[in-house]
């Protein structure tokens, strides 16, 4: 699978996460690597690096500043579901590895 210049919005987050529904992922992808520049809400600028394996699981690495101008990174895997009208649709599990606790969940819909 190839993400490559797909674009994603949240559909449903964890109450402990930082990502909503008005921000957009516009991921890019040369070969099986993927990366997306972000930022929205609370979020005042972030990052993530990710592999892509052969079923299109994504492993990635995140990394933001909010808006308290606080550091946040964490890691998360995504699978994709291929929905009735042939979008995907990225069910997620998170972690926070520093600036924030816990784990959750989140949905993507492409847009």
């Amino acid at each position: 699978m190839n993400y490559n210049n797909k674009k994603f919005k949240v559909a449903s987050n964890s109450d402990n996460g930082e990502v909503d529904n008005e921000m957009i992922f516009h991921y890019r992808q040369d070969g099986n690597v993927l990366s997306c520049d972000y930022s929205g809400a609370d979020i005042m600028k972030g990052h993530l690096i990710a592999l892509v394996d052969e079923e299109g699981v994504i492993e990635m690495r995140y990394h933001q500043v909010n808006a308290q101008g606080k550091m946040r990174t964490g890691k998360c895997k995504s699978t994709p579901e291929i929905m009735p009208d042939g979008k995907i649709k990225l069910h997620e599990e998170w972690e926070w590895l520093s600036g924030g606790e816990g784990t959750g969940t989140s949905t993507l819909i492409e847009i």
